[in-house]
């Protein structure tokens, strides 16, 4: 039987075409040999030599373009007919709305030399109010808007003050009137103040799975945009999705997340570089489970790696996350059962790696979560943590980590461990360099005797 490491990089190999159903031979089911295609039967296939590849290029290619126009052509095209790769040819492809990923597709380009971007983002009040069960709105200045454009309306909701975001393509238009690709349900009201921008991800997929995104560059063109919350959008963002890998990438220079997925199951995001993102590298989205994130370089983001709520059975492994504006690593509202293993995290702004406090439900901490052989360096200013545990959060386990600070000691401490943790396991960590190794503000204390002896500051503990 396939451990869940071996099961996942077998996910990750594949190209989108992963056996779906219960496995061959279980529970005493015949054992398939010798899959055949037949009709209707998506469970079993051969391991094709080749699947269907379409080129697209600026100047020359099966579809010729350099707009999102001529690649969700071609990925419309391969999807169509039982899946496919489109290769992007070497190019700059500049985008007025998202590539939208279908089931089954493989996306791949030639690195650094494919390179997708977008314009920079328009934004106007609405003119007219719209109400939740319409399918246009008015702009009062359409200037820099067109059809086909990606949107995103935001507005105030009237009743309870809320964030109100709506992701919509304009279809038609008649001066300042643009007819959506889908009804608003939410009330655009003036008092709200609802207002459109031209602004998306680059490349999305919703309620899809079985995709392969590698070899590309993804250019945010931050400095030309508004910010767009990884809630909803990133180089890459995913909704609902399956079964996705996404593995040398390159996404960059976005004004909101670099990778972000929410609700999505079994992502593997393997040797990519999110890197001077306004917001997040790689943030696995509320309710994931399984994602893999293995090998990847997260720099110069707000926060290189977030988990966000309710991600499980995670595994994030040998990343190098240096020079995050805020933290290395954010875990927190009921993030459990997750490792992170063998990461070098560095020149973190404030924190290292920090279990985040959670007070809206009754346990919804970060427990049960493990921290081994990570190597965490130089975290935060004066005052800076390597590992900060914070508000009720158990059962953890920070075993076989090296925890230096070469800046000396400052104010600095290796780890905290707030007063209301508990079953928190300490083992075989080296810490050197901190006024406090462990500031631990507990009664008591679980603590190996190989921690105290290799900090070599036992007395200020």
């Amino acid at each position: 039987m396939l451990d869940r490491r071996n099961f996942l990089a077998a996910v990750g190999a594949v190209t989108g075409y992963a056996l779906r159903g219960r496995p061959a031979g279980a529970g005493g089911d015949p054992l398939v040999k010798n899959p055949r295609a037949t009709d209707g039967d998506e469970r079993f296939e051969p391991a094709w030599d080749e699947r269907l590849t379409v080129r697209v290029g600026a100047k020359r290619g099966d579809i010729v373009g350099a707009t999102e126009k001529a690649i969700q052509a071609a990925v419309d095209y391969a999807a169509a007919r039982g899946g496919g790769t489109v290769q992007l040819l070497p190019g700059t492809y500049t985008l007025r709305n998202a590539i939208y990923l279908p089931s089954g597709v493989r996306l791949t380009g030639s690195g650094p030399d494919s390179v997708i971007t977008k314009v920079p983002s328009v934004t106007t009040s609405l003119a007219a109010e719209s109400d939740w069960y319409d399918q246009e709105i008015t702009l009062k200045d359409a200037t820099g808007f067109q059809t086909g454009d990606g949107i995103v309306l935001t507005a105030r909701d009237p009743s309870t003050k809320g964030p109100i975001v709506i992701k919509r393509t304009l279809v038609a238009r008649s001066g300042n009137r643009f007819k959506l690709d889908d009804g608003l349900r939410k009330n655009l009201w003036l008092v709200g103040q609802p207002k459109a921008s031209l602004l998306f991800p680059l490349l999305t997929a919703e309620n899809a799975a079985d995709i392969v995104i590698e070899n590309l560059t993804l250019d945010g063109n931050g400095a030309n945009n508004e910010n767009l919350n990884g809630n909803y959008g990133g180089c890459i963002f995913l909704q609902d999705c399956n079964r996705i890998t996404i593995r040398h990438v390159t996404a960059h220079n976005y004004n909101g997340d670099g990778i972000s997925f929410q609700v999505c199951h079994d992502v593997v995001i393997e040797n990519c570089h999110s890197h001077h993102n306004r917001d997040l590298g790689v943030h696995p989205g509320s309710g994931s489970q399984r994602p893999l994130i293995r090998n990847n370089r997260l720099e110069a983001n707000r926060i290189g790696l977030f988990w966000c709520w309710g991600v499980k059975f995670g595994l994030a492994e040998g990343n190098r996350i240096h020079d995050n504006r805020d933290y290395g690593i954010s875990i927190g509202h009921n993030d459990t059962d997750n490792i992170m293993r063998g990461n070098e995290i560095s020149g973190s702004g404030r924190v290292g790696i920090v279990f985040r406090d959670e007070k809206r439900g009754q346990d919804f901490w970060p427990n049960r979560n493990t921290v081994e052989h990570n190597r965490i360096l130089n975290s935060g200013d004066e005052d800076g943590i390597a590992v900060d545990i914070r508000g009720k959060t158990h059962d953890l386990r920070i075993v076989r980590n090296e925890l230096r600070e070469t800046r000396g000691p400052a104010r600095r401490i290796g780890i905290r461990i707030s007063a209301e943790a508990r079953n928190v396991e300490l083992a075989d960590n080296t810490i050197e360099g901190f006024y406090k190794p462990i500031a631990d503000l507990r009664a008591t204390c679980r603590r190996s005797p190989g921690d105290r002896e290799r900090t070599g500051q036992s007395g200020n503990e």
